[in-house]
């Protein structure tokens, strides 16, 4: 029997389970360490480059299967006045005209079904957020940890130079004090020191020992008071003083950073104040004022009919997610000196925001789950030009048949005439009660109303004067 088949008999065929997990905890720990110093493989590669590839799928995920930004519809205007107006309301008519018919009665019409197949998602903005929210926050929780790591290492460090002190007080030298300190719990520390401990103890230098542990540290307050450290042992002299007041020192300028960051909290929550402030107010236009002015009022403080069309709404709901945005990054930039700091912040404001924006500025019934139904007011006949006798009301419901509140209806009349008011908002019942007023000439006029994809019509005539 040969050597190899001997050893091969010796081995044990099935390893014990602890063992076993031993073995390969340490064959993953040894690749682990060979890919990451052959392709010098860092944390940031992770915490950054992942959760940033993955926003870029999901938001191209999105665009490939059909969501878009929100798209205006034309308004008719152009730009342009007089005869292209007319030409487009004109062609409207006609249309509305040829599916209605000439039906005596009048009546209701039926809610125009939502084509979900053919109009694309118009959602692709607040995918955009959640992409946005999946690339910061795994990188701004990191960056908040290592701080926090930081800081207890900077005050572990601090009370390792005073122990270090005390034991060179009592006629120790700095290595042997390193070596029996490495011995006891030094908190977030204990393992860079007992790392340096060991490097002593294979023949490694204080300074080169000690200038490793404070390079692994990774603070700069700690690299500077390291290097006073390492000279005070070199120098001779009162070291053991020379490294207490070197804690000592290190403990105030702590003491002080704390304090200034406390003082800069204030700041914190002033910013924050102002993004609230940004999203009621945004909430109060959308709600009060922007109702009031639109239609006609648009019409004559910007000469534009056209501004009637403008989704006011998502427009506050981008200013607010950009404010958040930045907002945060400006808030690390003061209070903390680094911008990267400042990106917990806007993960916090983007998802409080977004959750106000959806709950009081956005619409929050989808339209293509609502119907318009015609409740009265419909088949009446009126002089041209004067309002109709009886008001014509809507009912705006989901599919189920119950009432939808808080959504803004447009309401318009063709080819001519006047509609009072232009865009309302339903009630807690759903309702909509508008006054028509149609055009000079004689014949049918069709009154709609049209809230995002679900369109209600009802046709009312203009008799003759005999």
């Amino acid at each position: 029997m040969s050597r190899r088949s001997v050893a091969l008999t010796a081995e044990p065929s099935t390893p014990g389970t602890e063992n076993f997990s031993r073995a390969l905890r340490m064959r993953i720990n040894r690749y682990s360490q060979i890919i990451k110093l052959k392709y010098d493989i860092k944390r940031e590669y992770f915490i950054i480059g992942i959760p940033v590839l993955a926003a870029i799928i999901l938001v191209i995920a999105a665009a490939l299967t059909g969501h878009v930004f929100t798209i205006q519809e034309e308004s008719g205007t152009g730009g342009s006045t007089g005869s292209g107006k007319d030409d487009a309301r004109l062609a409207a008519y006609q249309a509305l005209v040829e599916e209605v018919g000439e039906v005596e009665g009048g009546g209701s019409m039926e809610a125009e079904e939502p084509t979900s197949e053919t109009k694309p998602k118009d959602d692709l903005d607040r995918i955009i957020v959640f992409a946005v929210l999946i690339a910061i926050i795994p990188y701004s929780i990191d960056t908040y940890c290592q701080k926090r790591l930081l800081k207890r290492r900077e005050v572990a460090y601090s009370e390792f130079l005073f122990k270090l002190s005390e034991l060179m007080r009592g006629g120790i030298d700095p290595i042997r004090g390193v070596i029996d300190l490495s011995t006891t719990d030094l908190g977030a520390i204990t393992d860079n020191v007992r790392g340096a401990a060991s490097a002593m103890v294979l023949g490694h230098s204080f300074s080169d020992a000690m200038n490793d542990m404070a390079e692994a540290l990774k603070s700069n307050l700690v690299t500077r008071y390291t290097a006073l450290v390492v000279q005070a042992a070199y120098t001779g002299g009162a070291v053991a003083d020379l490294i207490l007041r070197t804690s000592e020192d290190m403990r105030a300028v702590i003491g002080i950073e704390r304090e200034k960051e406390g003082n800069l909290k204030q700041y914190v929550v002033i910013f924050y104040l102002a993004q609230g402030i940004i999203v009621m107010l945004a909430y109060i236009l959308s709600t009060s004022l922007l109702p009031l002015i639109q239609g006609m009022g648009m019409e004559l403080l910007f000469g534009n009919a056209g501004m009637a069309e403008i989704n006011f709404e998502r427009g506050f709901f981008h200013m607010i997610m950009l404010n958040a945005f930045f907002g945060g990054i400006i808030i690390g930039q003061i209070t903390e000196g680094e911008m990267k700091h400042g990106l917990k912040h806007s993960a916090i404001l983007i998802i409080a925001c977004y959750i106000a924006c959806t709950t009081l500025i956005l619409p929050s019934p989808d339209a293509a789950e609502m119907r318009i139904e015609l409740v009265s007011g419909g088949g009446q006949e009126g002089f041209g030009g004067l309002p109709l006798s009886d008001p014509i009301v809507f009912n705006v419901t989901d599919l189920a048949g119950n009432p939808v509140p808080d959504v803004y209806v447009k309401i318009s009349i063709s080819p001519d005439g006047s509609v009072n008011p232009e865009i309302v908002k339903t009630g807690s019942d759903g309702l909509i009660t508008v006054t028509v007023a149609p055009g000079m000439a004689e014949g049918v006029y069709v009154v709609e109303a049209v809230a995002g994809d679900a369109v209600g019509r009802v046709n009312v005539r203009v008799r003759s004067e005999e």
